[in-house]
């Protein structure tokens, strides 16, 4: 792990020192370092913004980019990813060098001008979506979940988060498992696990806020051909393994359920 990443993060530390303005998600010897930024910025009508920056600064950082995860209760998915992708653009001018500071000052200097093109531009954008086809680049996600104690509120937020990502699937309850099968471009599928997997989506046993720390991916793949697309997402409950197994076959999906979702009955 790079000594320049581990005094950044320090210097960050201690720049970012209030409640939950920056908080240490993970330290590898061979993964990097993941941790998340959180700050206010005034928008284009000077209400604040509450933006949650994830970095994940790889081993060879900062010869290499760090890795940007962008969510805003204040600003829509689509707005998140094209501050995403300002910030990528940024850090690209700034390899070999520690980068983390100058962008989260870039990003609070021009937030506004972002958003403001990113609305000039949306409609361009669905335009010409609708009549490109990203069949290549279409992937599958199939995710275990071992609970859900605040079940209405878990199922809003990945209701919203697959509406966002434009991601469509099945989050699917059969007695005591659960699971969620997404298909959507990879990019997004990426991004949706960066939220699964860093957002207090659920509580503990005390009714605290907490991340999702039981959660397995059974299965990351491209999309085939003998593969149904789904068409929307959906809630779905299931009375029996049967009928779970006829919605997998539905899909052209027999396999991945006779995969993974027997050994879950063990």
């Amino acid at each position: 792990m790079s000594e320049l990443a581990l005094e950044e993060l320090s210097a960050l530390a201690a720049i970012y020192c209030e409640p939950d303005a920056c908080e240490v998600l993970a330290v590898s010897e061979t993964h990097g370092i993941t941790f998340r930024i959180q700050i206010s910025v005034k928008e284009l009508l000077d209400t604040d913004v509450l933006l949650k920056l994830l970095f994940h600064l790889p081993v060879n950082y900062p010869s290499t980019l760090p890795d940007i995860s962008v969510n805003s209760d204040q600003l829509t998915r689509a707005q998140c990813m094209d501050v995403k992708d300002k910030l990528l653009e940024q850090a690209k001018k700034r390899l070999s060098e520690p980068m983390v500071h100058d962008l989260i000052l870039w990003i609070q200097q021009h937030l506004k001008y972002v958003i403001k093109q990113s609305a000039t531009v949306c409609n361009e954008k669905t335009t010409l979506s609708k009549g490109t086809s990203t069949e290549d680049g279409i992937w599958m996600l199939l995710l275990h979940l071992d609970h859900m104690r605040a079940k209405a509120k878990y199922v809003k937020t990945v209701e919203k988060w697959a509406s966002d990502l434009r991601l469509t699937g099945r989050l699917m309850f059969m007695g005591k498992i659960i699971l969620i099968l997404l298909q959507g471009d990879r990019s997004n599928i990426k991004e949706y696990l960066i939220l699964q997997k860093t957002s207090k989506v659920d509580v503990d046993s005390s009714g605290k806020k907490c991340k999702e720390k039981m959660i397995s991916v059974l299965c990351e793949t491209k999309v085939q051909s003998q593969h149904k697309r789904f068409q929307t997402f959906e809630v779905k409950e299931y009375s029996t393994l049967d009928e779970l197994q006829k919605e997998f076959e539905t899909a052209g999906l027999t396999t991945l359920f006779s995969e993974f979702v027997p050994p879950l009955l063990k």
